[in-house]
């Protein structure tokens, strides 16, 4: 009767908390592991933690640690984490024919940032169709190369492994049977396997509801909502710019004597796996600072609302920017395409930037005091935690238990929402119907 009186926020933070544990029970059995001996539990619950935040951060090399039914249990907290295991619930819940009552169409709602509850059931089961046929289709393109150099049953089960792993953002890789903890290096000049991935980041991290809208509109642009149109042009803002500001960065350092498109190959794929996916193709030890200052950035936006991807999101940083664009313009509203975007918006962007910021720089401070590390592997580390990314400069490995914990709690707000997190655990109290005189304080 309890779970009745839980809010939304609250049921789905203890959702991905439960989802935590389970998968770190399974990882703990002797069976999870290559050396058939039981893992330590916080390396378990790390794994299993970075699995379900679609993170990709690990301390043990994927491909050599786990056996078949530990990256088995892996791949199924990625699907499940990156779906939401909310909108996996309610999908069985459809195709058992159950009824769904206002709970549990507020609960989904507020799981995959629907607009409304109207029309919930048909729009999970598109979201299970497609998240099938997008990593289907990115599996089969993927079968060539991986066959090629695997064999033909390694081959369809990486293909397979890392489809899903793309789509949901996650950074999982199992390339570390070729040399460990190498993500996609010996990939770098591969053009199918760099695009593939590429648009299976892209197309995951975009989100649901602009899914819906290329469903309906097609190419009509025109009619898209805000949403839809500020997280298409921002996502192409960040992508093909940061690409080119990578390129520059490391014209004359990591890409020093390469042809020039492969060097434009590492950087595209270098700013969209920014976006929250975690894979490399390039030594991130070896990036110049500025481009450690660009990853942060990104890897701090992540990907879209709604979406298999984490950071505070386009729109919040796109809300942000115009904020405060108005702002030197001495105008009282904020509009984007002929339309106003809502104050309460505006206050929740600012929020969320602020609290995340927070959290990383309390994170940070925690983790150079209690060990000796540079601090921009250090920053690199807990920006690409609490976007959910699962990029490292290798340091990963080098983390005390309290280092760990403080990673990965970055990795849990930054998958379920830090405000969200914050929220279900806040006691909400009716507001004062007291309204205190209003007096003028400086600001700047």
């Amino acid at each position: 009767m309890r779970f009745k009186k839980l809010t939304n926020m609250q049921i789905i933070a203890l959702g991905f908390f439960i989802l935590v544990l389970l998968g770190t029970g399974l990882l703990m059995l002797p069976s999870a592991t290559a050396k058939g001996e039981q893992t330590s539990f916080l390396t378990a619950l790390f794994t299993s933690v970075s699995a379900t935040c679609v993170t990709g951060l690990v301390t043990v090399d994927t491909a050599t640690h786990w056996t078949l039914f530990g990256q088995l249990v892996i791949i199924a907290l990625i699907q499940i984490g990156g779906l939401g295991f909310i909108t996996v619930a309610t999908v069985f819940l459809s195709f058992a024919r159950k009824n769904l009552g206002l709970k549990n169409r507020s609960l989904m709602a507020e799981s995959i940032s629907a607009s409304s509850i109207a029309g919930l059931r048909p729009l999970t089961k598109r979201i299970l169709k497609w998240t099938l046929i997008f990593e289907g289709s990115g599996a089969v393109l993927l079968l060539y190369p991986f066959i090629r150099r695997f064999g033909a049953a390694k081959g369809v089960y990486y293909a397979v492994f890392h489809a899903v792993s793309a789509f949901c953002n996650a950074g999982f890789d199992l390339m570390g049977a070729e040399e460990p903890f190498s993500s996609f290096e010996s990939f770098a000049d591969d053009i199918l396997v760099n695009t593939v991935f590429c648009l299976l980041i892209v197309i995951g991290g975009i989100g649901f509801a602009v899914w819906e809208d290329v469903r309906i509109h097609r190419l009509r642009l025109k009619r898209y909502s805000l949403h839809s149109k500020i997280v298409l042009c921002v996502s192409l803002i960040l992508t093909f710019g940061g690409a080119v500001l990578f390129y520059l960065f490391e014209a004359k350092g990591l890409f020093a004597g390469l042809p020039v498109w492969k060097g434009a190959l590492r950087s595209v794929f270098q700013s969209v796996t920014c976006r929250t996916a975690g894979f490399n193709t390039i030594s991130l030890s070896e990036l110049s600072l500025p481009s450690v200052l660009l990853s942060c950035f990104l890897m701090l936006i992540g990907g879209s609302t709604g979406s298999t991807a984490g950071g505070i999101k386009t729109t919040t940083i796109a809300v942000t920017f115009l904020f405060l664009f108005s702002g030197l313009r001495a105008r009282k509203r904020v509009t984007l395409f002929g339309r106003t975007i809502d104050e309460s918006a505006v206050k929740k962007a600012s929020g969320v930037i602020c609290f995340n910021l927070s959290l990383i720089f309390i994170a940070t401070v925690l983790i150079t005091a209690v060990q000796r590390l540079q601090l921009s592997d250090v920053l690199f580390e807990t920006f690409s935690a609490m976007g959910t990314v699962g990029m490292t400069t290798g340091i990963t490995r080098e983390l005390t238990s309290v280092s760990q914990a403080a990673v990965m709690f970055l990795m849990f707000c930054g998958r379920v929402g830090s405000v969200t997190l914050a929220s279900a655990f806040l006691e909400r109290r009716a507001e004062a119907q007291v309204r205190y005189p209003t007096e003028e304080i400086r600001i700047g």
